[in-house]
């Protein structure tokens, strides 16, 4: 991962976990900071760098001194020529404020000017969130389950080994339509800023 990309990941995976240990979702950050809960969902998910004062509001209502905050941050450039993930080593991340979602970060990487992100996402029964969009293309793939999965206005229904790939500009959700729990392979095609 370049340096840029690390520090932005681990910028954001740092605001989500000062977040989570208060107890806030993700939606009183946003009322308590005055910033979109769709801006801090990008910024803790390493897709956009905050803006400087963006940063030291979100900072100074978790109660974190900017020279504290930055004090860990190192940057390990080093790449072998692979990435070998075991299975327990996958990473819970939350995206954005819903009901049965589950997202486990199996890979991020950069890759000529292309930001890669794969991730598990499993869907337990009734899950549900509001449509929303990413920057960049998603590329989903139905590992288990059967889903409906909305695209702006059409719907797509989607059964073991059926996939999906589209702009993530498009407002979406899946949609669980089993009693049962639904597993997805997402990848994330970001260009870089």
């Amino acid at each position: 991962m370049d340096e840029s990309k690390h520090i932005l990941k681990h910028m954001g995976s740092k605001i989500r976990n000062l977040r989570m240990g208060r107890g806030w979702k993700l939606g009183e950050l946003s009322e308590k900071s005055g910033i979109s809960m769709a801006m801090l969902s990008k910024i803790e998910n390493g897709r956009v760098y905050p803006t400087f004062p963006t940063l030291l509001r979100v900072l100074k209502t978790l109660e974190v001194d900017l020279n504290a905050f930055f004090e860990d941050m190192s940057m390990n450039t080093d790449f072998p020529g692979y990435i070998f993930h075991k299975r327990e080593d996958y990473t819970e991340i939350t995206k954005e404020d819903s009901i049965g979602f589950r997202y486990e970060n199996i890979l991020t990487q950069s890759l000529s000017g292309i930001s890669l992100e794969v991730s598990l996402l499993t869907l337990s029964k009734g899950a549900e969130r509001e449509l929303l969009t990413t920057d960049g293309f998603e590329y989903i793939f139905l590992v288990k389950g059967d889903i409906n999965y909305v695209l702006d206005n059409k719907t797509f229904h989607l059964r073991e080994g059926d996939s999906l790939y589209f702009d993530g500009r498009l407002p979406h959700v899946p949609k669980n339509n089993l009693e049962s729990e639904a597993i997805l392979l997402v990848v994330y095609f970001i260009t870089e800023l």
